[in-house]
């Protein structure tokens, strides 16, 4: 786990095991042709294929990693004194050439995102007068306001694996890409509870 800290938030990233990865996908394809799994309804984005994944699949299989993720996260942070920790809700998102996540925030205290698979080239450079700008299908981190020395938005690129851990009322956002392809990713939030 490496705590970035980009401005005042900051954001844990690590790598996610293959066998988390393999068991959210296969989980994904057997349920995503269902109409009653869909979640796009309840959620801020402009995608038409969202899966919320049950709680007994959460704690049979992702829990236990999830729970390891963001305990080390919090140690970095100094957070002490933790109880519980609770997953809200845990759903993945299909996403093709032009959809996209506009700007938001989640519920909760901690949330995330990991990277189930990644469309070949999706991040390829746009050149925009001789300054290199990437967007393609990467996501952008939001506080405050720019300033003199203080930079308001943290652009990361996606990988395969990536786990990314940060304060649920950090606004970002997920631009779309134009290649074909699909950006499968889960998102979560998760409420911690403190021994008094």
């Amino acid at each position: 786990m490496k705590n970035i800290k980009p401005f005042g938030p900051s954001i844990g990233k690590t790598k996610i095991s293959k066998r988390f990865l393999n068991k959210l996908n296969e989980e994904f394809d057997k349920k995503s042709d269902l109409k009653k799994t869909d979640y796009s309804s309840e959620l801020a984005s402009q995608i038409k294929n969202e899966i919320k994944i049950s709680n007994n699949f959460i704690k049979k299989y992702l829990l236990k990693e999830l729970r390891k993720n963001i305990k080390i996260f919090l140690a970095k942070e100094k957070v002490k004194n933790i109880k519980e920790i609770r997953v809200l809700n845990l759903w993945v998102v299909r996403q093709f050439k032009g959809e996209y996540n506009p700007i938001h925030y989640h519920e909760g205290d901690l949330s995330g995102v990991g990277y189930l698979t990644l469309p070949k080239n999706m991040t390829k450079n746009i050149l925009i007068k001789n300054k290199k700008i990437i967007t393609n299908g990467t996501i952008d981190f939001i506080n405050g306001q720019k300033a003199f020395l203080s930079n308001s938005i943290y652009n990361l690129v996606p990988k395969t694996g990536d786990l990314i851990i940060f304060p649920n009322y950090l606004m970002h956002t997920a631009y779309p890409f134009n290649i074909n392809g699909e950006r499968r990713s889960f998102s979560f939030n998760v409420k911690i509870i403190f021994r008094k």
